[in-house]
Order: structure tokens, then C-alpha cells, then sequence
């Protein structure tokens, strides 16, 4: 990825990294690379999360954008699949999503998602990160030509509606807890599952622009595995800050990620008749569990790089209809062109209803192999360095070498944190553990 751009938008500290000059200046990039074949008037939609600097680089992005001509259209606190579905409705140029996802409230991102509802490719993010850290000049309007800014009232319930429609069966009585994470999901979840039928029984829905992620979400499962089982309920779905994500808990208390999630809702797509080119999509991090998964139900499984954005450029250039990642990034292509943690819960929920089975039962279709991940901070001055420190890749080599045919690994930065995440699997947990950690002290030692 480039300078300014991550796998998942422009991220950093709020009015510290991401300034409100670093937000208007990207608005303002934006607007002249994704209309510069523009004949028209330029419209960008807006949405945000629940953090407290939202507001604040909301108001900065606006600036920018009406500053060199383009008009915006706000949508409020909304969830980022929202701006994906609203820019094709509303025929806008663009989309821009403030939030930081799943990382803590002080933490904020910027994601653009082009006319057509996908995220940007690289080239193009590539292309307004160079306007803006080369300082290049603005296109600046003047007079009559300055942007407006519209307010949309009815967004949420627009992209409500459209969720509420992806249900295959109404999932109607099942006893289920929603944790919105105190972030985008708080002001639709409840209204989106009680018109499905569903009892629902909210927690941390109450957003204070502080309490975003914080111990709760789809990062901090524990309490709602907990509260599920206390509450002998169906099954609990867990949140990120942004709800493009989603986690599950079954009726016993234990996490069913994103990687089971795929499994059985892309068998249930088989068994419909409705798995596109019977081809399921993952990343590289997918658990070796789902590629067994696949070869006894006779799926063709293709791995990407990392990033849901990998992902769904796999889908739609093959034409596939299912794909994510074990984070629970899931696409469903026919619903949604990005992660949608809603839309995949009402597709669970629906797939449980039409099965008669309780959860835990229908999450044996796969067996997950067991996995290690040790997280390693890094310096600014480390970053994109992991893969040309002789040491670490040597280290690496000697892993691969000693898990040759009974497991993994894999180091690599992380595209939204500066962290590099050393994973390993395997079918021996102590082993796989051992090895992890000391990969992650040779990491540490270099990059720290």
C-alpha cells in the first residue's frame, strides 16, 4: 500500500495523525481525481461512526470538498456498507466513510468508495495520496461555483430496508443478543432484527463518542459469549465500530468467526443452487480447516492477500457471490459490494431458521485447525521493512521448515495498525505456540 492509504482507508491517531488539514486536503484530492472526466456538478456522500473526532473530520472533508466544487450529500452516523449501497442510489461520484473500524475511539480513518460502491483500487488511492503529500496545487472554485452541503434524513432507514430484504427466511422467534460495539450498528441493528422477528436483546448500544470498541464488539467477544449463555439464548452476533464485520456465538457460549460463518453460509448457497461458479473466496490468513472444509463438500476455494478490498476484487472479476475473511469481513456480492456485518448476521439467522438446527450444530461442517497470533508493535521508522531483515527471514524459513506438511506460517505488517502479526497453525498447539513467540522476539528485536 502506499503513504497515506492502508488496506482499509487512511487511518492514524484523530487531530494528531489524521489532522483536519490531512482530512480536508484528502477531500479535496478526492474530488479531483474521481471527477476530473466529470462534465457535471461533483456529489460526494458522507457517513461516519460514533467516535468523538468524527463530527470534527466531517466537518474538515466538507470544507475540502466544497472548497474545490463538489457538492455533499451528509448521511450522519451510518454504517459503512451504507455508503457503499447510498452512492449508486443517489448517483454521487463518491463515498466517503470516517471510521476506524474496529480500532479504539482515539484512532479514526477516512474510506472512499467510488461511484459504482466499490472501495477504491490502489492505483487510484495511489493517485490522490500523491496530491496530497507532494503538496501539489487544489483546484480551488470560487463565487458561485463553491460546493452545498444537503442533509439525507432518511438513510438509515433506506439502508435498513435493504438489509431487512436480503432475508431468504424471516428468522422469526430466535432469542438472540446484539453487541453494536457502541458504534455505527447502534442506530440499526435493533430495528433491522425486530423487523425480522427476532428477540432481540441489545448490548453496548448506548455510543458516548468514547465507548466505541471499548472491551465490546467483534475485538472483545468474552463479555457476550458470557451474556449469551447467562441468557440461554440461540446464538449472540458481535459488531465492529463500523459494522462491516461480524462475529458469532453459538447457544454454548463459543465464537464462531468469520471463517465458519463463509463455510456454512456458502454451503447453504451450494445447497440452494445459488454458489456462483461454485467457488467460495479467502485470504491467506483462512484457516487450513476451511480448505479441508471445501475439498469434502466439493468447493473450489481461491486465497488472496489480505484485505477484504483483495477479496472482493476476486469476486468480481470471476464472478463469485461469497468470500471474506476469518476477522468476519463478509461479502455477499449479490446484497452488498463490501462487508456488510449485518446483512451476514441476517444471513445466518436466516440459514439457522430454514435448518432447525442450533448453531453449534451446524458449525461442524468445518474443523478449525488450531492457530497462534502474536502481535508485534513497531516503529514508524520500521514500517515496511519485515520482509528485508535478513534475521526475521531467516527465522521464518526455519518455521516453514519445521512445520513442513503439518503446518504454517505467516508474518506480515498489518495494513491498519503499526503491528506485524505473526500467525502460525498446525496441528500441534504446543508447538505452534513455542515457535510463535519466538518468531515474535526475533520481530521484536528488529523492528520494535
Amino acid at each position: 500500500m502506499g503513504r497515506l492509504f492502508g488496506t482499509d482507508g487512511a487511518r492514524g491517531i484523530a487531530n494528531q495523525e489524521l489532522t483536519c488539514e490531512r482530512a480536508m486536503n484528502i477531500g479535496r484530492a478526492s474530488a479531483m481525481v474521481l471527477t476530473e472526466t466529470s462534465h457535471k456538478k461533483p456529489v460526494f456522500v458522507i457517513g461516519k461512526d460514533t467516535r468523538l473526532s468524527s463530527d470534527m473530520l466531517e466537518s474538515a472533508l466538507i470544507a475540502g470538498l466544497c472548497s474545490v466544487g463538489a457538492d455533499v450529500i451528509t448521511l450522519g452516523v451510518v454504517p459503512t456498507p451504507a455508503v457503499a449501497l447510498l452512492v449508486k442510489k443517489y448517483n454521487a461520484d463518491a463515498g466517503i466513510m470516517i471510521s476506524a473500524s474496529h480500532n479504539p475511539f482515539e484512532f479514526n480513518g477516512i474510506k472512499i468508495f467510488s461511484s459504482t460502491g466499490f472501495k477504491l483500487p490502489d492505483s487510484v488511492e495511489e493517485e490522490i495520496e500523491k496530491i496530497v503529500l507532494d503538496k501539489q496545487t487544489y483546484d480551488f472554485v470560487y463565487m458561485k461555483n463553491i460546493g452545498k452541503v444537503t442533509v439525507c434524513d432518511n438513510a438509515v432507514n433506506e439502508y435498513i430496508d435493504h438489509v431487512v430484504s436480503t432475508a431468504f427466511v424471516k428468522p422469526e422467534g430466535l432469542k438472540v443478543a446484539f453487541d453494536c460495539s457502541n458504534g455505527s450498528a447502534s442506530r440499526t441493528a435493533q430495528t433491522i432484527f425486530e423487523k425480522l422477528g427476532v428477540e432481540c436483546h441489545m448490548t453496548h448500544f448506548q455510543p458516548d463518542g468514547i465507548n466505541i470498541n471499548e472491551n465490546c464488539g467483534s475485538t472483545h467477544i468474552n463479555a457476550l459469549a458470557e451474556y449469551v449463555k447467562a441468557n440461554h439464548l440461540d446464538c449472540g452476533i458481535a459488531f465492529d465500530g463500523d459494522a462491516d464485520r461480524c462475529l458469532a456465538i453459538d447457544e454454548n457460549g463459543n465464537l464462531v468467526d468469520g471463517d465458519f460463518i463463509i463455510a456454512m453460509c456458502a454451503l447453504d448457497l451450494k445447497e440452494r443452487g445459488l454458489l456462483k461458479n461454485n467457488t467460495v473466496v479467502g485470504t491467506i490468513l483462512t484457516n487450513m480447516g476451511f480448505n479441508k472444509f471445501c475439498e469434502q463438500n466439493d468447493i473450489h476455494f481461491e486465497a488472496t492477500k489480505v484485505g477484504d478490498r483483495y477479496v472482493l476484487e476476486n469476486m468480481v472479476k470471476n464472478g463469485y457471490s461469497i468470500g471474506g475473511e476469518q476477522s468476519g469481513h463478509v461479502i455477499f456480492l449479490d446484497y452488498c459490494t463490501t462487508g456488510d456485518g449485518q446483512t451476514t448476521a441476517v444471513q445466518l439467522l436466516s440459514l439457522m431458521k430454514r435448518k432447525n438446527q442450533k448453531l453449534s450444530e451446524i458449525a461442524k461442517i468445518m474443523t478449525r485447525y488450531p492457530q497462534v497470533m502474536v502481535n508485534v508493535e513497531i516503529s514508524a521508522q520500521s514500517k515496511g521493512k519485515v520482509n528485508s531483515v535478513a534475521e526475521i527471514q531467516q527465522k521464518v524459513a526455519e518455521v516453514q521448515k519445521a512445520l513442513e506438511g503439518h503446518g504454517r506460517i505467516i508474518v506480515r505488517e498489518s495494513g491498519t495498525e503499526p503491528l506485524v502479526r505473526v500467525m502460525l497453525e498446525g496441528d500441534n498447539y504446543a508447538e505452534i505456540d513455542q515457535l510463535a513467540n519466538e518468531t515474535a522476539k526475533v520481530v521484536e528485536q528488529y523492528l520494535k
